[in-house]
């Protein structure tokens, strides 16, 4: 599916690498102008390289998602120089350890809720204003099965991504009579670095990678997708429901 993106504004957050990486080039490629945000300059440079070559163009944005004054006056920003946002892809993120989850550290938990889901909700009363001024306003918000299967030893983790799902769901109920359409997105296992932290011994060649799962994305933020409040299952190719406990 060719989606025309001319003229619409992205911003990507996690854009050094991995699947927010390759997200931003291939909006990029549809003809968005992307913001892309990442704490490391020289992985920001380097995509921007990646988005030239494509015949794109970007904004870079470096900062830390634990600076929330930062992310704060991201939508200040972006309010001024464009009046707008079109599509945010709020996909970046941290692990945290393997570990049983009296054996955590308390600084180690504490970073894992403060990037995956304060900075998410930071991120959202940002943004906000201006995804509403969009026609078309699309947000996806990356989760991860962990979310639901809650294995042993990943509690930190899955704890984050339930809690995100949550924030993306209840934010889809508050705007559902707006054109903004909300999903949290299961990428499903992607060769990136976080997933040879969780699995060290897995064949990396055994597990997509990130580029195919960042143009599958795409058909996520066109305007045929109308869908709001739901979980895309990239795996299976489908958007769900969510169900209450049975």
């Amino acid at each position: 599916m060719t989606i025309d993106l001319k003229g619409r504004l992205a911003l990507v957050t996690g854009a050094s690498r991995g699947i927010g990486y390759f997200t931003a080039i291939e909006l990029a490629k549809a003809g968005a102008h992307v913001i892309a945000c990442a704490r490391t300059v020289g992985g920001l440079e380097e995509l921007d390289d990646a988005i030239k070559a494509v015949g794109g163009t970007a904004t870079l944005v470096p900062f830390d998602l634990s600076d929330m004054a930062a992310i704060d006056q991201l939508g200040g920003h972006i309010f001024e120089r464009w009046g707008k946002l079109d599509i945010a892809v709020l996909n970046a993120g941290v692990l945290g350890v393997i570990s049983p989850i009296g054996h955590v550290e308390a600084k180690v938990f504490d970073k894992v809720m403060t990037i995956n889901v304060t900075a998410t909700w930071r991120l959202i009363r940002s943004l906000e204003p201006l995804l509403v001024k969009s026609d078309q306003g699309r947000a996806l918000i990356l989760s991860s099965s962990a979310a639901h299967k809650c294995k042993p030893f990943w509690g930190p983790y899955s704890a984050s991504k339930a809690a995100v799902e949550a924030l993306a769901r209840t934010w889809a109920a508050e705007t559902q009579r707006l054109p903004l359409r909300i999903l949290s997105v299961d990428p499903g296992p992607t060769r990136t670095a976080m997933r040879a932290q969780a699995m060290p011994g897995e064949d990396p060649q055994t597990v997509p990678h990130p580029s195919e799962v960042a143009a599958k994305l795409m058909a996520l933020v066109g305007p045929d997708q109308t869908e709001t409040g739901k979980l895309y299952q990239l795996r299976e190719g489908k958007i769900v429901d969510y169900r209450m406990p049975e």
